[in-house]
């Protein structure tokens, strides 16, 4: 049979000390001016905030904003996705915006007001929406 070892305190195994992780500190820029990109699609209007070379920094959509199906292509959901935008670019400091517009959805100029309404700057807006100009050219026609 086997024996019973008692434990003692030299051969209880003694748990190795906790390395602790020294968590770095974010640095938070600060950006006064930035673009605001707004698509508006028939299905959902997304709004991206950048800084002067056009690299993200904070972005939301109809759908992230909690609303699902048919009222994400609302007005109402893209103010709302504006204005949590705005909220989110608090943090860095952003005071005003140029603000480029895309897309023939519902939510275009409701957008812009969301972000005029969260205490953010509009300069300028700006239509970006592409069009077709005559499109491509034609096949031949074929051979009879």
């Amino acid at each position: 049979m086997a024996e019973k070892v008692k434990k003692t305190a030299k051969t209880a195994a003694k748990p190795a000390p906790k390395k602790v992780k020294s968590k770095k500190k974010k640095i938070r820029r600060v950006v006064p001016h930035g673009f605001a990109h707004i698509l508006a699609g028939m299905n959902n209007t997304l709004v991206t905030i950048t800084d002067e070379s056009h690299a993200t920094l904070v972005w939301a959509s109809s759908g992230a904003s909690g609303f699902k199906g048919a009222r994400k292509s609302t007005p109402y959901a893209a103010q709302v996705a504006a204005k949590n935008a705005a909220e989110k670019c608090k943090e860095f400091g952003l005071e005003s915006v140029e603000v480029f517009v895309k897309g023939i959805g519902p939510g275009r100029e409701q957008a812009v007001r969301g972000l005029s309404s969260a205490g953010v700057e509009v300069n300028s807006i700006t239509d970006k929406t592409t069009y077709p100009h005559g499109g491509c050219r034609k096949r031949r026609p074929r051979r009879v």
